[in-house]
């Protein structure tokens, strides 16, 4: 079976971020609700995943000339926040920095992208798409991105209406030391679902953004 391949944001491994997220994620009381947000681990999507139609050694080297062209973005008001009943931390508001940068990455990359078969395409138009999602689905694959990308990194499924504030204040109390100052986009981060349904792993290295 073929790998897929993600481009994703992802804090420092020893930042207290990513440990608390982790953390948060291991909890067994929480484990019926973090199906998904377990599978896919700590992270913001910025190019969802793909098959690659290079090698991965190219994707590599791109990724190290991007960071060198590209630099960290603030993440404004980073928070628990819901969104259509999943909890995740969000931006508020979404810096245009932000939105520049999500967009540099899936153009820049868009090169490595093996175009989707058929079973692929018809998964990701079962989603309500608006018409433009449906434009971005067949040019980019992926309906979220440019003008529609939210940056977002999912603490949980799909909630219970009945637990949602609740499951919100329990997260903001979890994260609030690691919240506590400013969060810099300050890396970008491949991760690799091994083969289809498989947990998604963290690879080494972190491109760490340190353009002038």
């Amino acid at each position: 079976m073929t790998a897929r391949y993600a481009i994703y944001y992802a804090p420092a491994r020893d930042s207290l971020l990513w440990r608390r997220a982790e953390d948060w994620l291991a909890q067994p009381d929480l484990a019926q609700h973090t199906v998904s947000a377990r599978r896919y681990r700590f992270h913001a999507t910025i190019k969802a995943p793909m098959s690659l139609a290079l090698d991965y050694a190219e994707l590599d080297a791109a990724m190290d000339a991007f960071a060198d062209e590209h630099r960290a973005v603030t993440l404004d008001g980073l928070a628990p926040r819901l969104i259509e009943g999943f909890l995740a931390l969000t931006t508020e508001p979404q810096p245009s920095a932000l939105t520049a940068l999500a967009a540099d990455v899936v153009d820049a990359f868009e090169p490595f992208r093996e175009p989707p078969s058929e079973a692929e395409r018809a998964r990701r138009l079962r989603a309500p798409l608006t018409p433009r999602q449906i434009e971005l689905v067949d040019a980019y694959g992926y309906p979220y991105v440019f003008e529609q990308f939210q940056f977002h990194m999912t603490l949980t499924d799909r909630l219970p209406e009945t637990m949602r504030e609740a499951m919100r204040e329990r997260a903001a109390a979890w994260f609030a030391e690691a919240l506590a100052e400013p969060v810099q986009l300050d890396r970008l981060v491949v991760f690799a679902e091994p083969e289809p349904g498989a947990a998604f792993e963290r690879l080494d290295p972190d491109y760490v953004l340190r353009g002038a």
